[in-house]
């Protein structure tokens, strides 16, 4: 029997990126492809509750279908899991994102949001994210190294409840390096909310920021995406801080 494959994103059922990853997601087994109707960047883990769902068809072909949810990506992966796949998922793919989902970014992401809900689930799950917001994007430099990451993972599984945020560079010579196993970096979106007056005199805030990072040591994700390499990290949802555990219990005793 074919694996089965179910594929996300947070950019859009219609977005370019999820458009390449779905094509080679077809090579290895059947796919179901649920993503957002609109753009749903920046939901992290969010999910809807207090209002129905509504999911359509878009394209049915034998050994792939896609599907629209009015939801956050978050919301698919759940749904799909329940009701639109035939077998359970051997594996969870989301993106590919248009824009870095590297070091804190990692916490925002609704791409990666989707990722951690799978893992959580127990199915083996990968982000894939390029740096290059532009809706017309050229992914086909990482398309060697999607297959390459996919077919590992298919063969070889991944740790309980451990996914990977994979994260391709943009070399100026476009050549990708090679790929690098990373530690997410350390860093912080430095943001400020602008306040804006509309026509009708009423104020309003508008969110501005930037990113801001001082941790590109070789060994992170930044090192290497700025050195021309993809950058993986592998990731879970469990946030305790083991190493401060004997410290704290000892003040809290």
């Amino acid at each position: 029997m074919k694996p089965l494959i179910l594929i996300t994103n947070d950019d859009g059922y219609d977005a370019k990126g999820i458009g390449v990853l779905t094509r080679v997601a077809r090579q290895f087994g059947d796919v179901v492809v649920m993503a957002p109707s609109c753009n749903a960047s920046g939901l992290a883990h969010s999910f809807t509750s207090a209002r129905p769902l509504r999911v359509r068809c878009i394209n049915e072909e034998p050994g792939c279908v896609v599907y629209a949810c009015d939801g956050t990506p978050v919301d698919c992966v759940k749904v799909a899991v329940e009701h639109f796949c035939h077998q359970r998922p051997q594996l969870l793919l989301s993106g590919i994102n248009h824009g870095s989902n590297a070091s804190i970014n990692v916490l925002y992401s609704g791409t990666m949001g989707a990722v951690i809900e799978a893992a959580v689930m127990g199915i083996d799950a990968i982000g894939f994210s390029i740096l290059d917001h532009s809706a017309d994007a050229d992914f086909e430099p990482s398309v060697p190294w999607i297959r390459t990451i996919i077919a590992d993972v298919l063969d070889n599984g991944l740790p309980d409840e451990v996914s990977l945020n994979v994260n391709f560079p943009i070399p100026a010579d476009g050549v990708i390096k090679g790929m690098k196993l990373c530690r997410q970096s350390h860093a912080r979106w430095a943001d400020s909310y602008e306040k804006r007056i509309d026509p009708q005199g009423r104020p309003y805030f508008w969110l501005t920021g930037r990113f801001e990072c001082d941790d590109k040591n070789e060994g992170t994700d930044q090192w290497a995406l700025e050195n021309g390499f993809v950058s993986i990290v592998p990731i879970k949802a469990d946030h305790t801080d083991f190493q401060s555990l004997d410290t704290l219990e000892k003040r809290f005793r």
